[in-house]
């Protein structure tokens, strides 16, 4: 599997494109440029996983869409991507409108263009919110940072429920690479090590 890591661009939040074949991709929180970065590696994006639905994590969707690919996401986020409480974050983003094609809970395992997925549920920067395991990597969206976490005053936002999803995710047994929403790559050891909300837990 080879991760292609989309650095901000006009909404600050990285994108990745993951293929296992050199053809097909899933692409993880798409921004609006994703498209032109998967048309210069002459990929064909069939699937996009959505970590939560805040504007700056799904502003390629549409045109991903209108090219084929499938959006899935957790139960719980589907209904909030396109609600009034989500659009007037930051004073009403426009976000080009798409619709979700199928929907994931916790604990659910499933192949993507030949790369293996499992969905965690982690609650807390968003109700939905839901990291993404493929091979030794967890995809955190806006739940884990490189020594920080996601913030919980927007809307669906709870700490109470970040902390459990932080618990959850810092009791996995093995080391994994993360790939963060926002800012650096790191791993899950070293964010047990140094992350003062990991050690709090």
């Amino acid at each position: 599997m080879k991760i292609i890591k989309i650095l901000p661009k006009s909404f600050e939040s990285n994108s990745y494109i993951l293929t296992a074949d050199g053809k097909t991709a899933v692409v993880i929180d798409p921004s609006p440029d994703i498209l032109a970065a998967l048309e210069e590696r002459n990929l064909t994006c069939k699937y996009v996983l959505l970590t939560h639905g805040h504007f700056d994590h799904v502003g390629g969707c549409a045109a991903l869409q209108n090219k084929g690919a499938q959006i899935w996401c957790s139960e719980e986020e589907a209904p909030l991507i396109f609600s009034r409480e989500y659009l007037g974050i930051f004073g009403g983003v426009s976000v080009p409108h798409f619709e979700v094609s199928h929907t994931v809970k916790h604990g659910d395992k499933f192949d993507l263009c030949g790369i293996n997925f499992q969905a965690i549920s982690t609650a807390g920067h968003t109700n939905g919110s839901m990291c993404f395991v493929a091979d030794d990597k967890i995809f955190t969206g806006d739940t884990l940072f490189f020594r920080s976490v996601g913030r919980c005053d927007l809307p669906t936002g709870d700490f109470a429920e970040l902390t459990k999803s932080l618990k959850k995710l810092s009791s996995l047994v093995r080391d994994y690479k993360i790939f963060c929403g926002h800012g650096a790559d790191t791993t899950l050891y070293a964010e047990r090590k140094y992350n003062p909300y990991l050690r709090e837990n």
